[in-house]
């Protein structure tokens, strides 16, 4: 072989083999991303114990890492079902980390609602946002009165920020619209279900409010479950049933609710303002009818043996409106004695009645029984002409529906201290009346609109209180 060609077949060799040898591994592609994945379950034992399981599927390798939202840090390395018990009644938020052998990393949440009677299944629960912490310039309307100002809410509207935040900045006594009642408190003969009523009691209590209770008996049939509508035993076991249903009420709330409606719209609207359920009057009320006409006392007299600390009222609509109704209450209210502690007067009322002068005259009576007074439900009408094509609120309507707010107000911030209880607004919001669906047609009674804007009659409430 020529030297020449030798050369250049040593020349290739070298190359070659330098390729081989100094050539890059190939890159080895990273694994499919990773999704973490777990499931829940209530423990069929204890109601505030969740098995926890991790589903997460991956072909290569992977590390988990569990933080079940109590405070105690982050739980690494652990497999199979976890047991995790949520004593206090809030909101918790699970989260799963997985990693996978690259470094990649997901997560995966879930919250848990947990109230008094234990972890909420699906979280149907109302979620209890934690307390706010006061600030020194706050301005809401309860930090203008030396009275309570109070709201009625439901159990779902306290899980909606906007609703959460308002109350808290302007309003320290809550109420139940429905969920203290009988039919849901005391739905089957066997069984009580105080989940609800528990929900709100909690709120209130995680941020520094009282609760109104509201209310025990009533005789409207959306208020009383149909078993009790059909009751087929004897009057005794009627009653029986009755001082049982309240006793075990005011037990199970003892300590955590300030006062109670006992007895609601006994009193009729009929000639004579008699108690429902005598001759012509077409409400009656199955309590009437089967405890006879001292139920209203009998009721009392419950209610005082299971809680004597309690605040107890009588609670009724018009009478403000009313001069006869409103004597019929007093009638009744003098004959209880010591048994009760205050009167709620509902105002369920227009811009234009009653008159400043009725309402105080029931302010009146009330303070000259030495007993405590409730502006219950307040709520002002503004389409008292019933137009159903409605849209909106006028300026001067508003204005007018101010005036009265700025009315009320007055009349009860200049009553005695002693006999200050509550005010006690129907409702946040305009859109949420019940009023709307009781007319059938527009309303826009309360302090703030649909869009959480307080409204002129925020202003005139909020104006009777300024010094």
């Amino acid at each position: 072989m020529r030297p020449i060609l030798a050369s250049i077949l040593l020349f290739f060799l070298l190359f070659n083999c330098s390729s081989d040898d100094d050539s890059p591994a190939e890159e080895q592609l990273p694994p499919e991303p990773i999704t973490a994945a777990f499931s829940s379950t209530i423990s069929s034992v204890d109601p505030n114990t969740l098995l926890v399981s991790n589903t997460t599927t991956y072909e290569f390798d992977f590390t988990s890492t569990w933080d079940f939202g109590l405070d105690n840090g982050a739980v690494t390395g652990v497999t199979g079902t976890q047991t995790v018990r949520y004593d206090a009644p809030g909101t918790y938020t699970i989260t799963l980390t997985v990693t996978a052998v690259n470094g990649v990393t997901d997560t995966a949440t879930a919250t848990v609602v947990v109230d008094g009677n234990g972890i909420c299944p699906d979280n149907t629960c109302v979620t209890i946002p934690p307390p706010v912490e006061e600030t020194n310039d706050s301005s809401g309307l309860k930090d203008l009165a030396d009275f309570s100002v109070g709201m009625a809410i439901t159990r779902a509207r306290l899980n909606v920020p906007q609703h959460a935040e308002i109350l808290r900045n302007d309003f320290n006594n809550l109420t139940a619209e429905f969920e203290m009642k009988m039919d849901i408190m005391h739905p089957t003969p066997t069984t009580f279900d105080f989940s609800a009523g528990d929900a709100i009691v909690d709120f209130a209590i995680a941020n520094g409010m009282d609760v109104h209770g509201h209310t025990l008996i009533w005789h409207n049939e959306f208020a009383i479950p149909d078993w009790v509508k059909n009751f087929s035993g004897t009057n005794a076991e009627f009653e029986a049933m009755v001082e049982n249903y309240i006793t075990t009420t005011l037990r199970h709330f003892r300590g955590r609710v300030r006062s109670w409606d006992i007895v609601n719209e006994a009193i009729s609207d009929s000639r004579g303002n008699p108690l429902r359920n005598t001759e012509g009057d077409g409400l009656g009320s199955i309590f009437r009818q089967k405890m006879g006409p001292d139920y209203v006392r009998k009721c009392f007299q419950y209610a005082r043996n299971a809680d004597p600390d309690v605040l107890l009222f009588y609670n009724d609509y018009n009478l403000a409106l009313s001069v006869g109704k409103r004597a019929a209450m007093f009638r009744l209210v003098d004959d209880l004695g010591d048994l009760i502690d205050g009167v709620g007067a509902q105002m369920h009322i227009s811009f234009n009645s009653p008159s400043r002068s009725r309402i105080q005259d029931l302010a009146n009576g009330v303070v000259s029984r030495n007993l405590l007074l409730h502006f219950a439900e307040l709520d002002v009408r503004v389409n008292t002409e019933g137009n159903a094509s409605l849209t909106g609120l006028s300026t001067s309507r508003a204005n007018a529906q101010k005036a009265k707010y700025q009315e009320v107000v007055e009349i009860y911030d200049a009553i005695p201290e002693a006999n200050k209880f509550a005010l006690t607004v129907w409702g946040l919001r305009d859109n949420e009346t019940w009023l709307t669906d009781f007319w059938r047609v527009p309303e826009f009674p309360l302090l703030f609109d649909a869009n959480y804007n307080t409204k002129a009659s925020y202003d005139g409430f909020a104006e009777a209180l300024a010094p």
